[in-house]
């Protein structure tokens, strides 16, 4: 049984992938014949967050390393909007 627990988990998480993918308009360069570098640097963000989320949920429902996933994750959503801070070009302070 435990097995099978953990392949619903990957399809969750590759279900997850698939949406943030298709979100983050990967389609919209090739309709209207625009540069597919941001919808590649949108898909880094968008991963970084996902991890990020997915650290804090394991800090969630961990007993044992609760304060090092919740470190990670949080740096992870960090790092994230620094790269949307970058990407918009607004400074950070």
């Amino acid at each position: 049984m435990s097995k099978s627990v953990s392949i619903l988990t990957g399809v969750k998480y590759a279900y997850l992938t698939a949406i943030f993918a298709l979100l983050s308009s990967i389609l919209y360069p090739f309709v209207q014949g625009g540069s597919l570098d941001y919808s590649i640097y949108g898909i880094i963000v968008l991963f970084v967050g996902l991890a990020g989320g997915i650290m804090i949920y394991k800090a969630s429902t961990s007993d044992k390393k609760r304060g090092i996933y919740l470190g990670i994750g949080l740096g992870l959503v960090a790092v994230s909007l620094l790269f949307v801070l970058e990407l918009t070009g607004r400074p950070l302070f």
